[in-house]
C-alpha cells in the first residue's frame, strides 16, 4: 500500500513537470541529417564532418527548441573560396582558408567519452534523476554553443577579410584584363602595320626590279639619243647653213609681200570704188527700171483670152481676131439679123488696145515674163498691185492661181511672183540687201471679210479695216492672221490652205465659180546696213470674183445675194479707179470692203496691173464686150508718177 501511495506521488509530480512532447521538442535523427546534409553543400569536407559532429551530440542531448534558439554559424566551404579566388593568387586565399579550417577543428571539443548509453539507465519512475541529467546536457551544450559563438565571430571576420582580399584581386584582374585587352589591340595593331609595311616592302621590292629593268632600258636608250644627238648635230650645222641662205631669201620675200600689201591696198581702195559704181549702177538701174513702168503706164491692161476646154470644141468661137501686125490689139465682131426680113448684115467690129494682148495659145510662163519686171518694183520699195478682171469661167483662177495639179508650166501669176521675189532677194545679199517677208491672204465674200489662212474661223472674231495711224496712210485687218515666211515653200504651203477654204459655187454659167475675192497680200521689208537704206511695200496679188448677168445666171438664194454683192464691189473698183484717172477730190474707197482694202495700192504711189479675161465662145460675147470696155477705160487713166518707200 505505502508503495503504492509513493507511486502515485511521483506520478502526480511527474505531470506537473513541464516537459514538452517528444514530437514537438526533440530533434528527430531524420532532421539532423537533412541539416547536415544543406551544410555540407556550402561547407568544406572538414567542416562538414565538425557540424555533423556538433549536430550529433546535440540530437542525443539537447531538445529542438534549444538549439533553434542559437543562430547557425556561418559556414565558408571550398566552392566559396574558389569564387572569390582570384586568378594566380591561389597562395593567400588557401593559407587562410587553411587557416580558418584548423582553427575551427581546434575549437570544436571532442565527443565525451561516456555516452548515455555507457551509463546506467534510469528507471521510468526516476524522473529527478532524468532532470538532473538533462541539466548537465543542457549546461555541456550552452558551454559548446558559446565556444561555437565565439568561432563563428572570428569565422565572420576572417570571411570579411578574404572578401576585402578578394575585391583587391578583383579589381586587380580587373586592371590587368583592360592591360591585357591594350596590349591585344596593340599587338594587333603592330601586326596590321607588319603585315602593311611587308606587303610595301613587296612592292618596292617589285618596283625596284622594274626601276632596274627601265634603268636598263634606259641606259641602251641613252646610248642611242648620244648617237642621235650627234647625228643631229651634224644636221643642225647643216641647217644653219641653210638658214641663212633662207634669211635672205625671206628678206626678198618681205619685200615682195611688202609690195603685195601695197597692192591688195590699192585693190581694196578700188572695190571700194567698184562698190560705189555698183550701187550707183544699181540706182540708176532701179531709175531706168521704174522710167521704163512709167512710160508703160503706171496702170496697165493686159488682156488675155483663155484657151477652149474640150466639152467646148463644137461651139462657135470665131467671134474674136488677132491683127498680125499688132500683137496690143484685139477684134471683136458680130454678125447681126434684120428684125423684119432677117437678112443677114455686116459683121459689126469692135477694136480695142491693150499693153498686151495674150491669145489662147500662150503659156503661163510667157505671161509672167511681160510681168516679172513690175513684180521687181516691188523689191525696189514700190507697192505694186496685179488683179485678174473678167466674167465667171474666163480662167482669172487659172491665170492668178493656176491648176489644181501645178506643175512648172502649169503655175499662175501668184506662185511665179513668189519665186521671183526670192531669188531676187538671194541675189540681192551679195549687195548688202537683207529682206523680211510677212504673208496673208484673205477673201471678201458678200462684204464680209475672211481669213483664209485658218482652218476653222472663230465666228466670234471681227476682221475690220484699219489704220496703222493717223500720220501713216497704211491699213491692216484686225484678228488677220499675218504669217512671216522665209522660203518660196512655206508660202507654197499657205496659198494651198487658202485655196482649199475659199468659198466657190455652181452656177449656171460655171460649175465652180468663186464667190468671193481673193486677196494675196506679201508684205517686203529690206534694209541695207553697208548704204543705211530701208525699203517698205506690199505686193497684192488679187482674183476678183466673176461677174455675170443676172438673167444668164438663173441665180436665186444665196447665189442671187452672192452675185449682187460681186457686181456692185466691181462697180465700186471702176468707179475708184474713174476717180484716180480724173483726180476727183474725193475717192470712193469706202463703198467697197475691197477698194477700202487696196486703197495704197491703187493710188498715186502704186503700180497697178489689171488682167482682164474673156472667154473665147460666142455666146459669152456680150459679156466679153463689157469687159473689154471696162479695161480699155482703165487703160486710159494716169494716175500719176509712182514713187518708191524709201528711207
Amino acid at each position: 500500500m505505502d508503495n503504492l501511495g509513493e507511486k502515485r506521488a511521483a506520478a502526480k509530480m511527474a505531470s506537473r513537470l513541464p516537459v514538452p512532447p517528444s514530437r514537438k521538442r526533440a530533434l528527430s535523427d531524420e532532421n539532423l541529417e537533412q541539416m547536415a546534409r544543406k551544410r555540407s553543400k556550402t561547407t568544406s569536407p572538414d567542416d562538414t564532418m565538425t557540424t555533423v559532429h556538433v549536430a550529433a551530440s546535440i540530437a542525443t542531448s539537447k531538445p529542438r527548441s534549444v538549439v533553434a534558439a542559437f543562430p547557425k554559424p556561418p559556414v565558408i566551404g571550398r566552392q566559396t573560396l574558389a569564387v572569390i579566388r582570384p586568378k594566380n593568387r591561389n597562395v593567400g586565399v588557401n593559407s587562410a582558408a587553411n587557416s580558418a579550417k584548423s582553427r575551427l577543428n581546434v575549437s570544436v571539443p571532442s565527443q565525451p567519452s561516456t555516452t548515455a548509453a555507457d551509463k546506467k539507465k534510469r528507471a521510468a519512475w526516476d524522473l529527478k534523476g532524468q532532470v538532473n541529467d538533462m541539466k548537465d546536457k543542457v549546461t555541456t551544450f550552452k558551454s559548446k554553443v558559446q565556444t561555437l559563438s565565439g568561432e563563428n565571430a572570428r569565422l565572420l571576420t576572417t570571411r570579411e577579410q578574404l572578401q576585402r582580399q578578394a575585391e583587391a584581386l578583383t579589381s586587380e584582374n580587373s586592371k590587368l584584363n583592360q592591360e591585357r585587352q591594350t596590349l591585344a589591340s596593340k599587338l594587333h595593331t603592330e601586326q596590321h602595320k607588319t603585315a602593311t609595311s611587308e606587303k610595301e616592302i613587296a612592292r618596292l621590292t617589285e618596283l625596284s626590279q622594274k626601276l632596274e629593268v627601265e634603268l636598263t632600258a634606259l641606259k641602251s636608250l641613252s646610248e642611242d639619243l648620244q648617237g642621235a644627238n650627234h647625228s643631229l648635230t651634224l644636221q643642225l650645222k647643216d641647217k644653219e647653213v641653210k638658214l641663212i641662205c633662207v634669211q635672205g631669201e625671206n628678206t626678198v620675200l618681205q619685200n615682195t609681200a611688202r609690195d603685195q600689201s601695197q597692192e591688195i591696198a590699192a585693190l581694196k581702195s578700188t572695190i571700194e570704188q567698184r562698190d560705189t559704181q555698183i550701187h550707183t549702177l544699181e540706182t540708176e538701174r532701179r531709175r531706168l527700171h521704174n522710167m521704163v513702168q512709167e512710160l508703160k503706164g503706171n496702170i496697165r491692161v493686159f488682156c488675155r483670152v483663155r484657151p477652149t476646154l474640150s466639152t467646148e470644141r463644137t461651139l462657135p468661137a470665131s467671134h474674136i481676131g488677132y491683127p498680125a501686125n499688132d500683137e496690143k490689139a484685139i477684134i471683136l465682131s458680130k454678125i447681126e439679123e434684120s428684125h423684119v426680113g432677117r437678112e443677114k448684115k455686116e459683121a459689126v467690129k469692135y477694136d480695142f488696145n491693150f499693153d498686151c494682148v495674150f491669145p489662147p495659145s500662150c503659156t503661163q510662163a510667157a505671161i509672167f515674163e511681160e510681168i516679172s519686171l513690175l513684180v521687181q518694183s516691188a523689191l525696189d520699195g514700190y507697192p505694186v498691185c496685179i488683179f485678174a478682171y473678167g466674167q465667171t469661167g474666163s480662167g482669172k483662177t487659172y491665170t492668178m492661181e493656176g491648176p489644181d495639179d501645178l506643175s512648172m508650166n502649169t503655175m499662175g501669176m501668184i506662185p511665179r511672183a513668189i519665186q521671183q521675189i526670192f531669188q531676187s532677194a538671194e541675189e540681192l545679199k551679195t549687195k548688202g540687201w537683207q529682206y523680211k517677208f510677212t504673208a496673208s491672204f484673205l477673201e471678201i465674200y458678200n462684204e464680209t471679210l475672211r481669213d483664209l489662212l485658218v482652218s476653222r474661223p472663230d465666228k466670234k472674231l471681227e476682221y475690220d479695216i484699219r489704220k496703222v495711224s493717223t500720220s501713216n496712210s497704211s491699213v491692216y485687218v484686225t484678228n488677220l492672221r499675218y504669217v512671216e515666211v522665209s522660203s518660196e515653200e512655206e508660202v507654197n504651203e499657205l496659198l494651198q490652205m487658202a485655196k482649199a477654204n475659199r468659198s466657190v459655187a455652181k452656177t449656171a454659167l460655171n460649175d465652180r465659180s468663186s464667190r468671193s475675192h481673193s486677196v494675196f497680200q506679201l508684205k517686203i521689208e529690206g534694209e541695207n546696213l553697208t548704204r543705211d537704206i530701208r525699203t517698205s511695200s506690199v505686193l497684192s496679188l488679187i482674183d476678183l470674183a466673176g461677174s455675170e448677168r443676172l438673167d444668164r445666171s438663173l441665180s436665186t438664194g444665196d447665189r442671187l445675194k452672192e452675185t449682187q454683192s460681186i457686181n456692185t464691189s466691181l462697180s465700186t473698183l471702176g468707179m475708184v479707179i474713174t476717180s484716180l484717172c480724173n483726180k476727183d477730190s474725193h475717192i470712193p474707197y469706202r463703198n467697197s470692203k475691197l477698194t477700202y482694202l487696196l486703197q495704197n495700192s491703187l493710188g498715186g504711189n502704186a503700180k497697178v496691173l489689171m488682167f482682164v479675161n474673156i472667154s473665147p465662145l460666142e455666146e459669152n460675147f456680150a459679156e466679153s464686150l463689157n469687159s473689154l470696155r471696162f479695161a480699155s477705160k482703165v487703160n486710159e487713166c494716169v494716175i500719176g508718177t509712182a514713187r518708191a518707200n524709201r528711207k
